[in-house]
């Protein structure tokens, strides 16, 4: 058994653009501290696409926060780094931290497409993020061009823009948000949950419109999601997150061709297969953990069918257990493959 730290390097070889090393972050609430980001570490490449998934309320939406900066105002930062292209974005002013938003990141947050204000025209709205960010300002002309554009680029006629939120479909409000996040030229989009409340056809059309964006682009994208099957069409690198911590990590095609945490299995095998041979789902049992008071130990153990006596007393590192996949778990060899069921 290989035990190391999970390494910054990215694993598809390309150049690291953001590095998230040791990861703490909680919340201070009425009643305690909520360990919502515990120890998390991995990096993102340039034109990488990383998707980040787990149950409600695993951390995910709190670790995306945390890279810019958005955290509420309960939230303390107790440990780690998180490095933009060498640059620690803890340690900026928030000054300097508003200047990098939209700039460097942006984001498309859950729920954005019901955001927009409603007595602004869809258009308008995305130009002020513009004139914001866009030092020198862009002229009247330039502007005008550049709305154009990213309505094309996400798929909408660009006379949409002289709508208000209330006259566009779901889908189209969605596409407006993403053409806001592309606005002023970021390196990396974080989209939390980004097709939520659409239904499957716009879903994987939003999607093949990411990935194409992405590729043309040469843009990074960290997607958050509760539904791996989602986002494995579009990711080159996942990883999974349980009670606020990494449990896995890997080449999208790995984790699913061989997932080695119980908590990943147990997540692709409750997901009906269409696609190869036929196998019945099996159902996650249980409920996440109270994060004010986290079982001791393997976060995961109350939940696992593999769990011993080690895994409630020690909590397990992450280990190298292939080429370009990491597990936390000690009994990673005991997970069956894909389509096997539980003993």
């Amino acid at each position: 058994m290989t035990i190391r730290k999970l390494p910054l390097e990215v694993s598809t070889g390309r150049a690291p653009l953001l590095e998230v090393d040791g990861l703490v972050m909680r919340y201070d609430t009425e009643a305690g501290e909520v360990s919502a980001v515990e120890n998390v570490t991995f990096s993102l490449g340039r034109g990488e696409a990383m998707g980040l998934v787990g149950e409600s309320g695993c951390g995910k939406t709190s670790v995306a926060l945390s890279l810019l900066r958005l955290a509420p105002d309960n939230a303390r930062y107790q440990g780690g780094s998180v490095r933009w292209e060498g640059v620690d974005l803890l340690d900026l002013s928030d000054q300097k931290m508003r200047e990098f938003r939209w700039a460097e990141i942006s984001m498309v947050f859950q729920g954005a497409m019901n955001a927009w204000n409603p007595v602004y025209r869809v258009g308008e709205q995305i130009r002020e993020a513009m004139d914001q960010h866009f030092d020198p300002p862009l002229s009247s002309g330039n502007m005008d061009q550049r709305v154009e554009r990213l309505f094309e680029l996400v798929g909408l006629d660009p006379a949409v823009q002289i709508r208000y939120p209330h006259e566009l479909s779901g889908g189209m409000r969605q596409r407006a948000v993403i053409a806001m996040a592309l606005s002023c030229e970021p390196k990396l989009i974080i989209a939390d949950e980004p097709t939520t409340a659409l239904d499957v056809i716009v879903q994987a059309q939003i999607l093949k419109e990411l990935k194409e964006i992405q590729e043309d682009l040469g843009l990074s994208i960290l997607y958050i999601s509760h539904d791996m099957a989602v986002i494995a069409q579009v990711t080159d690198t996942l990883g999974v997150m349980y009670a606020g911590k990494l449990v896995e990590f890997g080449s999208t095609r790995d984790v699913f061709d061989r997932p080695r945490h119980p908590y990943s299995y147990l997540l692709l095998s409750s997901i009906p297969s269409v696609t190869g041979p036929r196998r019945r789902p099996v159902a996650l049992e249980g409920t996440p953990p109270n994060l004010l008071a986290p079982p001791s130990g393997c976060r995961f153990h109350p939940r696992c069918p593999w769990a011993t006596e080690q895994c409630r007393k020690d909590e397990p590192p992450m280990m190298q257990i292939g080429p370009s996949q990491w597990a936390a778990c000690w009994h990673y060899e005991q997970v069956p493959e894909m389509g096997q069921q539980l003993p």
